[in-house]
């Protein structure tokens, strides 16, 4: 009777199998398809942070937190959800072309797993290249002692992707130097005039920090570091 049972379950439920179908194809079971997207999801935060615009956004932000001189105001979470909301409006074509040409015909079983993998990550893969410098690109390629591959769209996923990552941080830092240098120069003239007073023993960290509370307000800076994050990716 116990038998009888399991056999009729792996009757309903075949083992996990990957055959290669008539015109070369791999096919894979559905237990396979489902382990496979089980096992994609537990990696989705971190495609999230590290293969759209989530990075340079939150590094900008954060920058800009210490400019001004708040140390935990807006907060992290603040933080990440407008770094999160941002992404969402900036990524929203190339997740829609991914959830168009890949994700639907899949849903709709006109493509396979393989193929729905293959197309979807054509938009993301040249997303990521429009960002990437080639100077980064051309030291992952040396690094990784690839000598075939002759223009960028060849370069494999493994290869984009770090070299995606080290343009998006370097491009942070430079627009974050470049919001940090009219505080800098609040701070400056703050102290400079605080010496000049003697007054030695006060802080210029809390005399400046409503002085460029006050600048980023009138000059609508939330508005134009946004915009500014918004254009950098040229969309």
């Amino acid at each position: 009777m116990f038998s009888g049972s399991v056999a009729a379950q792996d009757a309903l439920f075949p083992a996990v199998t990957v055959t290669t179908g008539a015109n070369g194809e791999t096919e894979y079971s559905v237990t396979m398809q489902i382990l496979l997207l089980m096992t994609a999801l537990s990696f989705l935060p971190a495609m999230v942070i590290m293969l759209t615009s989530f990075t340079r956004i939150i590094v900008v932000l954060a920058i800009l937190r210490q400019a001004i001189g708040l140390q935990q105001t807006p907060s992290n979470q603040v933080l990440i959800g407008i770094s999160l909301f941002m992404t969402f409006f900036i990524m929203h074509p190339v997740f829609e072309n991914i959830y168009d040409n890949a994700v639907q015909p899949y849903m709709n079983e006109t493509m396979t797993l393989q193929q729905a993998y293959e197309t979807g990550q054509q938009p993301l893969k040249a997303f990521m290249l429009s960002q990437t410098r080639n100077t980064d690109l051309n030291s992952f390629i040396e690094i990784a002692g690839y000598t075939d591959i002759k223009t960028a769209e060849d370069a494999p996923m493994t290869v984009v992707i770090p070299s995606f990552i080290t343009s998006e941080l370097k491009t942070a830092f430079q627009i974050g130097f470049m919001l940090f240098i009219p505080f800098l120069v609040i701070d400056l003239v703050v102290a400079s005039i605080l010496m000049a007073m003697g007054m030695m023993m006060l802080s210029p960290m809390i005399v400046s920090l409503p002085f460029k509370i006050m600048l980023f307000v009138l000059v609508d800076g939330w508005t134009l570091v946004m915009g500014t994050l918004a254009n950098s990716f040229g969309n």
